[in-house]
């Protein structure tokens, strides 16, 4: 087991970071900033996670993706609870090395503001055990037959007959994701904005008409996550006890108790 590295205060992390960077800018700019994700990656693996220095780190995630990590409806944000701890960091570093390119992220994940590779470790750490919404983003289910056809024939193979993932290869779950965020992806991924997508899937999907698109994504949103994964009706995350849940209602939040007289209750947005 590695030992675990002692953290440095924020600032001083920020500030070695930096001072490296003006050191040797030659090493940084002959990297590709794919070698220079793969280099952060492999380093972060190979730590202990922290999972209270987690909590801390998760701090700053939680302005956008919630205290539950449960994202948006709209498909703004993903949900990253119950990611896997791969491909969280995986992420982060390509974000992080502009290795895939994400302007609401990058302010939050520059190692000034998220930390350096233990705060990544731990983060991610923290992020895979959070239980997952029960209510994400759907879409219209009028094909879903053929979503799942199409699912069978071109999305097993990497992401599971049940929107897995695979932890080894870092492959996200996608059960319980986002419909509209999963069509922003798809989209970005087959024309070439994600940087970081795989070869493979580009190749995979490059043909896909709107119609097989919208089926295939809409049969994925309705994956159900495992049931262990799968947060409590009501719950919310005791770790943020005064935070300040999103008022227009467009995010994943936390279903509210109904009402003593149940026929006049609004229906849940969700």
């Amino acid at each position: 087991m590695i030992t675990k590295l002692r953290r440095a205060p924020r600032v001083a992390m920020a500030a070695t970071w930096f001072l490296s960077a003006c050191v040797v800018p030659s090493v940084l700019l002959a990297a590709a900033p794919a070698e220079v994700a793969q280099q952060e990656y492999d380093t972060v693996m190979a730590l202990e996670p922290d999972i209270d220095n987690g909590r801390q780190v998760y701090l700053t995630c939680a302005v956008c993706h919630l205290p539950e990590g449960w994202g948006s409806t709209d498909g703004t944000y993903p949900q990253i609870a119950g990611q896997l701890r791969s491909v969280i960091i995986k992420q982060l570093a390509d974000v992080r090395a502009g290795n895939r390119d994400n302007p609401l992220m990058y302010p939050f994940s520059v190692p000034s503001i998220l930390g350096g590779a233990q705060e990544i470790a731990d983060v991610a750490a923290y992020v895979s055990r959070l239980p997952m919404t029960r209510h994400n983003g759907v879409g219209p289910g009028t094909d879903l037959a053929r979503g799942g056809t199409l699912y069978r024939d071109n999305c097993v193979d990497c992401h599971g007959a049940e929107g897995q993932g695979d932890v080894k290869k870092h492959i996200p779950a996608i059960a319980g994701q986002h419909y509209p965020y999963l069509l922003r992806q798809f989209d970005n991924i087959r024309t070439g904005r994600r940087k970081n997508a795989d070869p493979k899937m580009i190749e995979q999907i490059h043909g896909f008409t709107q119609a097989q698109e919208q089926a295939v994504l809409d049969y994925t949103s309705r994956l159900p996550p495992p049931v262990d994964k799968l947060a409590d009706e009501g719950w919310t995350n005791p770790d943020f006890p005064g935070f300040v849940r999103d008022a227009p209602g467009i995010r994943a939040r936390p279903p509210q108790s109904p009402p003593a007289d149940a026929a006049t209750a609004a229906p849940d947005p969700h």
